[in-house]
């Protein structure tokens, strides 16, 4: 098969009439089209405006995608713990399946196709399925709470960590290696010490097995850790094994010199989600400073209730336009650097290699963007811009993972996205019993 159009394989290069070969799960060959086409003869050809990289949702929460709304103009422990943990405490196993798909759908129609994802304490098994379902990529991980949670999402330390063993052993490298596990402890405030120690001695078994987990997102979460431990956040992590080339930590967005310097010299990864950031009034993550330290930094655009999209083109806008207002100057985080954040930087995080530019002999996650509207009427002057500040993700006709179709012409392929859709409309959210229930575990 035979891609064809403006091709952007990565930050720094753009081939403006440009081909992809895809041979099963691969990249064969990328290059000027006539030369692509002359050398690969028989090949079915489909054009497309531009073609990227898959993007990486590098902190998501799928399952949080029936409480879109919910949750408006709230500080981060109050949304949490008033909304959020009742919404996923009060779904039943099949409602978790279709919350996730629901994500899911949004993830590959608006061109994320990779996530780090953030599932939920109980019911984690129907997301790692939906995810094989549907084709999409990803680390995922059932959440652990042992400590501050409601009663129905509480659970014991060592209950946490074998169910999170046990779905290690059956979906870690499952679906043709597109699946991957990443423990997921919630955060050090609803976490305990036997669970973070034990997350990183799970972690030390398994090859290729990710921690995920938020940190430093909220100044209120940052002094409940230090009242608990006497140490700021990530000062805390490190004492306890989650920090390291395989840890992921959403948000750092109050870390000070110190903190900073210890996710450097461990080679953690951070997730910068900056419209949920702005949202919940948190803060803006010194992501300039973390890049000129060479701290790998993708982007997520977390869950729907504390952003309300899951479009990747909104967060790399985003994460762009708030450094340079931080900073006040115009050169904080160009559009190269964002664009990889949003790709080959996610797919580090993520654990994957050869995934995130386009390039011979690497994954065939594609995207396909058409540039028609009133919006995109002007020339495009520079095609990397475009994606990054002018794009969105309803702008994506075509999304391929593993040399799969998922997305063609705009329609998903995998699945009845409709369907989905009304499963998730016929869903009737009773939150109030839900939300007494959790105010007892609130700090």
């Amino acid at each position: 098969m035979i891609l064809s159009g403006t091709v952007v394989p990565d930050s720094s290069t753009v081939i403006e009439d440009g081909s992809v070969v895809v041979e099963g799960s691969h990249i064969e060959a990328v290059g000027d089209r006539t030369d692509v086409v002359e050398q690969y003869p028989g090949h079915e050809e489909a054009e497309y405006d531009i073609l990227l990289p898959g993007l990486v949702g590098a902190h998501v929460h799928s399952v949080q995608s029936l409480g879109r709304g919910i949750a408006d103009d709230t500080e981060l422990l109050d949304w949490l713990f008033d909304y959020i943990l009742p919404m996923e405490a009060s779904l039943s196993a099949e409602e978790m399946e279709v919350a996730a798909k629901l994500g899911y759908l949004e993830c590959i129609e608006s061109g994320t196709t990779t996530v780090v994802d953030h599932l939920s304490v109980n019911h984690a098994d129907r997301a790692f399925e939906a995810a094989g379902e549907m084709g999409i990529r990803g680390a995922l991980g059932k959440v652990m709470m042992d400590q501050r949670s409601p009663d129905n999402l509480a659970e014991e330390t060592e209950q946490a960590l074998d169910e999170s063993e046990q779905l290690i052993r059956e979906y870690h490298g499952s679906f043709d290696d597109r699946i991957r596990y990443a423990l997921t402890p919630r955060f050090a405030v609803s976490c305990t010490e036997a669970c973070l120690r034990g997350t990183r001695e799970i972690a030390d078994r398994y090859d290729g097995v990710r921690i995920h987990t938020h940190a430093s997102e909220n100044r209120s979460e940052i002094e409940t850790v230090e009242a608990d431990t006497g140490m700021r956040n990530i000062h805390w992590l490190d004492e306890v094994g989650i920090t390291g080339e395989d840890v992921v930590l959403a948000h750092c967005v109050w870390t000070d010199e110190s903190e900073r310097e210890i996710l450097e010299e461990t080679g953690t990864h951070v997730t910068h989600c900056p419209s949920s950031n702005m949202k919940l009034a948190s803060g803006v993550a010194p992501v300039w400073d973390y890049l000129d330290r060479g701290i790998n930094v993708a982007l997520g655009n977390d869950g729907p209730p504390c952003n309300n999209t899951l479009d990747p083109f909104t967060e790399m806008r985003q994460a762009s336009l708030l450094q340079k207002v931080e900073h006040l100057d115009p050169t904080a985080t160009p559009a190269a650097d964002i664009f990889e954040m949003a790709t080959v930087n996610g797919a580090e995080a993520a654990g994957f290699d050869n995934v995130g530019k386009l390039k011979e002999g690497w994954r065939a996650d594609i995207v396909g963007v058409q540039t028609e509207g009133v919006t995109r009427a002007a020339p495009l002057h520079d095609v990397l811009s475009h994606l990054v500040f002018a794009a969105h993700g309803d702008d994506v006709v075509f999304t391929m993972v593993d040399g799969n179709v998922l997305v063609d012409d705009g329609e998903v392929t995998t699945v009845d996205a409709d369907d989905i859709r009304q499963q998730a409309r016929d869903i009737d959210l009773d939150l109030e019993e839900a939300r007494k229930t959790a105010q007892d575990a609130k700090p």
